[in-house]
C-alpha cells in the first residue's frame, strides 16, 4: 500500500510555505540522491519545479538497459491563495507524483529496488491563479504550458505517465482514476491491455478510459478546446504517453479545496508504481509498435499536432 506515502506528501503540501527546496529536502531525507529543483518566474508569479530520478536495479543509470519511466504531476498550482485557503484539488497531480516517488525510495530501502530508472516530475506553486473555462473553472499557472514541457518531459523518459485532477468536466461521471488511450507523435492509440490489466488489479473495478478527441492532444494556445491539460506533454516527446486521471461524478472545479480524495489518490500512485516495476522489467506495452509503424505507412506523419499549427 502508498497510503502513507500519500497522506505523508498531502501533509507536506498542504502549506502557504511549502516550496521545491523544502520538497526536495524531505525527499533526500527519505534517500532520493538526485533531486534538482528550479524556480521559474513566470507573468503571474513563480513555480518551483522539481525532478527526482530514482535509478533502477538494471536501468540506464547503473549501465543496465532496462527502460525509464516518467512520472508527471501535471497541474496548475497545489493553491490558489489568497483567493482560496488551503490545498486544491489541482494538487492531485503532484500529491500522486511525489507520493510514487516516496514510495519508491520506500521500497529501495526495503530492498525492492524498482528495475528501471523512474523520473519523477512536478513543479510546486501554492499560490497560482485561476483562469474561467467551462463548466468550471481552471486552475491557471504561472508559467505556460510549453515551460512546463521544458522542464518535466525529459529526453530519457521512455514513457510517460501524465498523472492530472480530471474533474471539471461533465464526460467522466465517475469517481476514481480513469486512463486515456495511447497518444504518441500526434496519433491517439488503442487503449494498452497491459495497462487495462493493471488499473483493473489495483483499483480493483473496471477500467474506465478517459475520452479524447484531437484537440485535446494538440498545444495550448491554439483556441482549441482541451478537457484540461493531462496529454500537454505528449506534445513534447516522441514517447508514448498516457493520461491517469482522478475524476469525480460531478464537475469540481480545479481551485475548490477539501475535494482531494485520498484512496483515488492511493489507487493512482499504486498504478504508477506496478507500471514502473512491469515496464522495467519489459514486461508491459504501452503501444503495439507493428500497429503504429503499419498506421504511419498509411497515414504518414501527424507530428504537425504535436505543434502550434499553421
Amino acid at each position: 500500500m502508498s497510503f502513507s506515502q500519500v497522506m505523508q506528501t498531502y501533509d507536506l503540501l498542504d502549506s502557504a510555505h511549502i516550496s521545491g527546496a523544502r520538497v526536495a529536502e524531505w525527499l533526500q531525507q527519505n534517500g532520493a540522491k538526485q533531486v534538482d529543483v528550479q524556480k521559474i518566474e513566470g507573468e503571474h508569479g513563480f513555480t518551483d519545479f522539481i525532478r527526482v530520478t530514482i535509478p533502477g536495479s538494471a536501468g540506464r543509470i547503473s549501465g543496465g538497459s532496462a527502460p525509464t519511466l516518467g512520472v508527471i504531476g501535471r497541474l496548475g498550482g497545489i493553491g490558489a491563495r489568497p483567493s482560496r485557503i488551503g490545498i486544491v484539488s489541482d494538487a492531485d497531480g503532484a500529491i500522486v507524483a511525489l507520493a510514487t516517488a516516496l514510495k519508491a525510495l520506500h521500497m529501495q530501502a526495503q530492498g525492492d529496488q524498482l528495475p528501471g530508472d523512474l523520473i519523477i516530475s512536478t513543479h510546486i506553486c501554492p499560490d497560482a491563479p485561476t483562469t474561467p473555462h467551462e463548466p468550471v473553472p481552471f486552475m491557471g499557472s504561472p508559467v505556460d504550458t510549453a515551460t512546463m514541457n521544458k522542464h518535466e518531459v525529459t529526453p530519457e523518459m521512455d514513457a510517460i505517465l501524465s498523472v492530472d485532477t480530471t474533474k471539471g468536466n461533465r464526460i467522466t461521471n465517475f469517481k476514481g482514476v480513469t486512463i486515456s488511450p495511447t497518444v504518441k507523435e500526434g496519433y491517439i492509440l488503442p487503449v494498452s491491455d497491459d495497462l487495462v490489466d493493471i488499473i483493473q488489479i489495483v483499483s480493483g473495478c473496471p477500467a474506465r478510459v478517459l475520452p479524447l478527441s484531437l484537440y485535446d492532444i494538440t498545444p495550448y494556445g491554439n483556441d482549441l478546446y482541451h478537457v484540461n491539460s493531462i496529454l500537454q506533454p505528449a506534445t513534447a516527446t516522441k514517447a508514448p504517453v498516457v493520461g491517469v486521471a482522478i475524476t469525480t461524478e460531478i464537475a469540481v472545479p480545479g481551485c475548490a479545496t477539501g475535494a482531494s480524495h485520498l484512496p483515488d489518490l492511493d489507487v493512482a500512485t499504486r498504478f504508477c508504481l506496478e507500471v514502473a516495476k512491469a515496464w522495467g522489467a519489459k514486461g508491459l506495452h504501452f503501444y503495439d509498435q507493428k500497429q503504429f509503424e503499419h498506421a504511419q505507412a498509411l497515414y504518414g506523419s501527424l507530428s504537425q499536432l504535436q505543434t502550434l499549427g499553421r
